[in-house]
């Protein structure tokens, strides 16, 4: 995997601009904060991201990946005041599970979920180098 920093650009905090990745991609459907039962064990916004990702850890394990094969991270918000205020609790739980790789990323605020009770979901695309 090869980061793309333009020369001149300021460095991005917690994601990268943009990445060359070359192998067998890994396609992750996006992942709410809940367990494997489908059960929402937590309310708290960090707590659901922290859940979904453990998740996508989970489905990336099945395909023989890993978080740092992830290139690719969106991310879907039912308020952004709510994931703003929660910035260093999730960087905490990022860091915890994902570790130090930073792909790309986007993050965007929704109208809501099909899941009742969601605050946020995930959607990653990963790729096992050849």
């Amino acid at each position: 995997m090869q980061i793309l920093q333009p020369p001149g650009w300021a460095k991005p905090k917690g994601y990268s601009n943009g990445i060359v990745a070359q192998g067998r991609m890994v396609f992750v459907a996006g992942q709410v904060g809940w367990n494997a039962e489908e059960k929402f064990e937590t309310s708290d916004f960090a707590g659901q991201a922290r859940q979904a990702l453990k998740n996508i850890v989970a489905i990336l394990a099945e395909a023989g990946a890993r978080p740092e094969h992830i290139c690719r991270m969106t991310w879907y918000v039912g308020d952004r005041h709510e994931y703003n205020a929660n910035l260093k609790e999730l960087g905490a739980a990022y860091r915890e599970i994902i570790g130090r790789n930073f792909p790309v990323m986007t993050a965007i605020q929704v109208a809501g979920f099909v899941e009742e009770g969601a605050k946020l979901e995930i959607e990653v695309t990963a790729v096992l180098p050849d």
